[in-house]
């Protein structure tokens, strides 16, 4: 099992929570009941999932020229960006960062 570290921007408080390597991350999100935009049922056509991985980046597997197309209008872009519904987790433990905002004009959540 990997360990992922969520924190949530500008905040100090996190949970870890276990996952298996060949979910997405925005899978064990889900899975542990954390809130992370998804308006697009993952499937990898807009950007309210966007995370920063600011641990284990490297063992994920590169973004798909899609992904990083998308990734270019998301809010607080880092180089450690990603789409929570296409990065995979490996077997390396993660911590990830939830941004405070996402690009989302229509949330079920108001």
């Amino acid at each position: 099992m990997t360990k992922i570290v969520f924190k949530k921007q500008d905040s100090n408080e996190s949970i870890t929570v276990q996952a298996n390597p060949g979910e997405s991350i925005l899978d064990v999100a889900l899975r542990n009941n954390l809130e992370i935009e998804h308006a697009c049922e993952m499937s990898c056509a807009c950007t309210t999932c966007h995370i920063v991985v600011t641990k284990g980046f490297d063992s994920l597997e590169e973004a798909s020229e899609r992904e990083e197309d998308l990734l270019d209008k998301a809010w607080g872009l880092t180089p450690k960006s990603r789409l929570g519904c296409q990065a995979i987790v490996a077997e390396e433990d993660l911590e990830v960062e939830v941004p405070k905002y996402t690009v989302n004009q229509v949330s079920e959540r108001h």
